[in-house]
């Protein structure tokens, strides 16, 4: 019985350490509306997918983390108060980047921050 508990104990402690080395790289998207009016139809297309919010009051922020499984800009659409689309290219992400990127939104653009580090 003694030994069967040993090897129970060492197959779980295996498993534990072969989870430990598997961290995946992901990067964090923050988008912030600093404008006084809301926003809406957001979308963010990153190298490989697309995410979205329907509407961001003044001064909201929502988050979002990925894994970056491809190389390309940061592309963001989204409608302002009045109706007006608006459409910002931002830098170029890589795969298996790891980080934030911190999008800030207004009624008439849009401007990209990232703190990433590539592989």
């Amino acid at each position: 019985m003694l030994r069967a508990n040993k090897l129970i104990a060492l197959a779980g402690l295996a498993w534990a350490l072969s989870l430990a080395g598997c961290r995946a790289r992901m990067v964090s998207f923050k988008l912030v509306n600093t404008s006084a009016e809301p926003l809406s139809t957001i979308i963010v297309d990153y190298p490989s997918a697309t995410f979205g919010k329907d509407k961001l009051a003044p001064g909201e922020a929502f988050s979002s983390s990925v894994k970056l499984t491809d190389t390309g800009a940061i592309k963001v659409q989204f409608v302002d108060a009045n109706g007006g689309g608006h459409n910002y290219v931002g830098p170029v992400l890589h795969k298996d980047d790891l980080g934030s990127v911190e999008i800030k939104l207004n009624q008439s653009g849009a401007a990209a921050y990232p703190n990433v580090v590539s592989r």
